[in-house]
C-alpha cells in the first residue's frame, strides 16, 4: 500500500539552491517516520548523487519505504557511457544495475521511464523493462511525461502501474487525454511539482525570493510579465487558505488531493517544517463550492508561460 502523499527528492541534489544533505536526510526520516513509504528519485538528479542520498537515508529503514526511481533522462543526466540513447533495452539493463547499487538495494518497487525516447519504439523499452520484473530487480514499471498512446501502447507490452507527470492548479494540461488514458488503465498518476515549483505557496512575488543557482528564474512562468499575470491567479487561493487557517501552499495540495486517491501528489522539500506542512494538506476538506472556485480561478489555457523552457517542452507528452 502506498501512502497517499510521497516525497519527492530532486530538489535535495540539484535546481532549488545550494544542497543540504544533512537535512535532507532528516527530512526522508521523518516522512518515513510519519507514515510517508513513497520515495522518489531518478538517477538524472545530480547525475546519480540524489539516488545515493536516498540510498544513505532509507538504510535500516527499507522495509517501511516503497522506493521509486527513473531512467532515461540524459537531457538532464548526461549522455551513458555506452553512447546509447535513454530508451535503449541495453542501457535499460545497465541504468537499473547502476541504480540498485547506488540505493543499495536489491530491489526496486517501482521503476520508470524518465523521458520517452523517440529513437526507440516504446515497446522495445518496455519489454527491456519487462525483463527486470522477470529477473526479480524490479517490481512494478512506470513511464514519466509520456503521452495517451504511448502509455496505451507500453501497457500492452508489460503493466504500468503509474505515470509521473506535472500536475497542479497551473499545470492541468493532463486532464482531457492522458488523465483519462490512466483510468481507463487502472494507472495511478504521480503529481510532481504539486506546488507549481512553490508558485502555489504565495511566497514568490519576484525573482529575488529565489535563492543563487535556482533553476526556476529560467522558467517562463517565472519571468517577468509572466510571473506578474500568474500572481493574479492566486487571489482564490489565499481567500480559501485564509477562510480555513491554512497556507496556499497546504489548499494548493488539498485541491490535487481531491482529485481522486489515483493520483498521488508528490511535493519535494529538504526541510522537515515544509514536510509537515505538506503532509497536513491531506486532512483539509475542501467544499464543492471551493473546488469549483480554484478549477475557474486557474484556467489551464490562460496560465502564462510554457512550464518548461522550450527546448524541454519537446520532450514531454511524446
Amino acid at each position: 500500500m502506498v501512502s497517499a502523499q510521497g516525497l519527492g527528492c530532486m530538489g535535495m541534489s540539484i535546481f532549488y539552491g545550494t544542497p543540504d544533505d544533512e537535512s535532507s536526510i532528516q527530512t526522508i526520516h521523518k516522512a518515513v517516520d510519519l507514515g510517508v513509504n513513497l520515495i522518489v528519485t531518478s538517477d538524472a538528479y545530480g547525475k546519480g548523487k540524489n539516488e545515493e542520498l536516498v540510498g544513505k537515508a532509507i538504510k535500516g529503514r527499507r522495509e517501511k519505504t516503497f522506493l521509486a526511481t527513473k531512467f532515461g533522462n540524459l537531457a538532464l543526466g548526461g549522455a551513458n557511457e555506452l553512447g546509447l540513447s535513454g530508451g535503449h533495452p541495453k542501457w535499460v539493463m545497465k541504468a537499473c544495475e547502476d541504480s540498485l547499487r547506488r540505493l543499495g538495494v536489491d530491489v526496486i518497487d517501482l521503476y520508470a521511464l524518465h523521458r520517452v525516447d523517440p529513437e526507440v519504439p516504446i515497446e522495445e523499452t518496455v519489454g527491456a523493462m519487462a525483463q527486470l520484473v522477470e529477473q526479480g530487480k524490479v517490481r512494478l514499471l512506470g513511464l514519466s511525461e509520456a503521452g495517451a498512446e504511448t502509455l496505451r501502447r507500453a501497457y500492452k507490452v508489460h503493466p504500468i502501474a503509474s505515470v509521473e507527470t506535472e500536475y497542479s492548479l497551473w499545470s492541468r494540461d493532463i486532464e482531457p487525454e492522458i488523465l483519462p488514458a490512466c483510468r481507463d488503465l487502472g494507472v495511478a498518476l504521480m503529481a510532481y511539482a504539486p506546488l507549481g515549483r512553490g508558485f502555489l505557496s504565495g511566497t514568490i512575488k519576484d525573482l529575488t525570493a529565489l535563492p543563487a543557482g535556482d533553476m526556476r528564474v529560467n522558467h517562463p512562468r517565472f519571468a517577468g510579465e509572466s510571473l506578474d499575470k500568474n500572481l493574479a491567479f492566486l487571489e482564490s487561493v489565499t481567500a480559501i487558505a485564509l477562510r480555513h487557517g491554512v497556507t496556499t501552499a497546504q489548499v494548493a495540495l488539498a485541491w490535487v488531493h481531491s482529485k481522486g486517491a489515483d493520483i498521488i501528489p508528490i511535493p519535494g522539500t529538504k526541510r522537515v517544517a515544509y514536510l509537515e506542512e505538506n503532509l497536513a494538506a491531506a486532512d483539509i476538506r475542501l467544499t464543492s463550492a471551493e473546488l469549483a472556485q480554484l478549477d475557474e480561478a486557474f484556467p489551464p489555457t490562460q496560465i502564462a508561460g510554457m512550464r518548461y523552457p522550450e527546448k524541454m517542452m519537446s520532450t514531454l507528452g511524446i
